[in-house]
């Protein structure tokens, strides 16, 4: 049972994008043109080239964002402030997913790659404000994106997090590998997860699959 191998577990850790709303929300489709236009203006790249570099800096340093302050000093405040700024209306709350996360026993945490403005604005609209104990973002990781070890070391300092008890839920492959290395129990939340040695369960449903957690 999926129960038994949560039973040791007392910080639950969760990503925010394409995670606690499901990927066809799109807010990736929405933000994606804006690191496009970004990376245009910094390096002077027409706007295909651009998309590829936005994608190589994603693919390369773990976040465009981090490619952008490597390689061309960007201010990382004003990068965030204008890649959010963003229309969420079409997010609606999720009352299932509300309850499903309440029952978990333990603390619960956001972390994310995203900015406090953005995760703050999601949590919101999906209903999920009071839900979790504490929301890491970017900021909070001394701006070290996942996939990078720091980036955990970091957030997971200031969060108290021990990983051995812990869990932590992604969409994001490559994300899971180091808390699988630390010793977290990692959960694939995606429409096809993966079958992969860091990756422990993989599910399509996270309200679903939370429903099974608890007892």
């Amino acid at each position: 049972m999926v129960a038994e191998h949560f039973e040791h577990v007392d910080t639950w850790v969760f990503d925010l994008d394409n995670t606690l709303y499901h990927p066809s929300a799109d807010l990736f489709g929405l933000m994606d043109p804006k690191f496009s236009a970004y990376v245009m203006r910094v390096t002077g790249l027409d706007a295909e080239r651009a998309a590829e570099r936005a994608i190589t800096y994603w693919e390369t340093h773990g976040s465009t964002l981090a490619g952008l302050m490597i390689e061309h000093n960007v201010d990382p405040h004003h990068f965030l402030a204008e890649v959010h700024d963003i229309n969420i209306d079409h997010l609606t709350p999720d009352p299932d997913l509300a309850e499903a996360i309440g029952r978990l026993p333990g603390r619960k945490i956001v972390y994310t790659n995203g900015s406090q403005f953005h995760a703050k604005r999601v949590l919101a609209a999906r209903g999920l404000a009071h839900s979790f104990d504490a929301v890491f973002a970017i900021e909070d990781a001394e701006l070290t994106p996942k996939p990078h070890a720091q980036g955990f070391a970091t957030v997971f300092a200031r969060a108290n997090v021990t990983p051995s008890t812990g869990a932590m839920f992604e969409d994001e492959e490559r994300n899971l590998k180091v808390p699988h290395d630390l010793g977290m129990r990692t959960v694939h939340v995606h429409d096809t997860p993966l079958d992969a040695p860091h990756i422990h369960h993989g599910t399509t449903a996270l309200t679903e699959f939370l429903s099974q957690v608890v007892r």
